[in-house]
């Protein structure tokens, strides 16, 4: 199996890692969606031991590399990846509740009802008070933060006219919707953030 590699995991895991060490419990269980190569969930699960990861992705080549960062790294708490697509109805009607969710650039490279399926799901799956943690390019009221992402928003859509930078009172108005709040909104390195959303209800 192929451990598939991402110069910008490397570059900003410890920057998210601050974030999480803020808004994750002190244990429980945390859901991770679209996790990708797999680089991130090793690395939080070394940093933050008192906490069960379960990493996911709908996509083959990213479960392979994910299984083979686990057998590289050997964490003692990251569970087997599960495949997931949060565009798909009642996604989570298959898993136990966790305590927490992240998720980082998903939301902005799949269709808006990606989105929408996630803040669905993690209504029926995280306790009151779990957190919601997204990582990402955002705009916000309806403005690109910088020319970089304008430009990458641009290359998105060209791409697939669903996919696009989203605006954060997009997604924070849908949120409300299902029960979450804003907690927190951090800048992050090379123009991104990190948005904190809790469940309420």
């Amino acid at each position: 199996m192929n451990r598939l590699s991402s110069p910008a995991v490397q570059r900003n895991r410890g920057a998210i890692l601050e974030v999480l060490r803020r808004e994750l419990p002190a244990a429980g269980r945390v859901l991770e969606i679209a996790s990708g190569s797999g680089e991130h969930v090793v690395f939080f699960a070394r940093a933050l031991p008192n906490l069960t990861w379960q990493p996911s992705d709908p996509d083959r080549a990213a479960l392979d590399s994910i299984r083979a960062w686990i057998a590289h790294e050997r964490p003692a708490n990251v569970l087997a990846p599960r495949v997931l697509d949060v565009a798909r109805a009642r996604w989570a009607y298959a898993l136990d509740k966790v305590d927490a969710v992240f998720c980082a650039n998903m939301i902005h490279i799949a269709p808006w009802e990606a989105c929408l399926g996630l803040l669905y799901g993690c209504e029926a799956l995280l306790p009151p008070g779990g957190p919601l943690v997204l990582y990402g390019p955002f705009m916000r009221g309806g403005v690109h933060t910088a020319a970089s992402n304008a430009a990458f928003d641009e290359a998105l859509r060209r791409q697939d006219p669903r996919w696009g930078v989203r605006d954060l009172d997009d997604v924070v108005r849908e949120a409300a919707l299902h029960g979450f709040h804003l907690a927190e909104v951090v800048e992050m390195p090379a123009n991104n953030l990190s948005v904190v959303l809790r469940y309420a209800n």
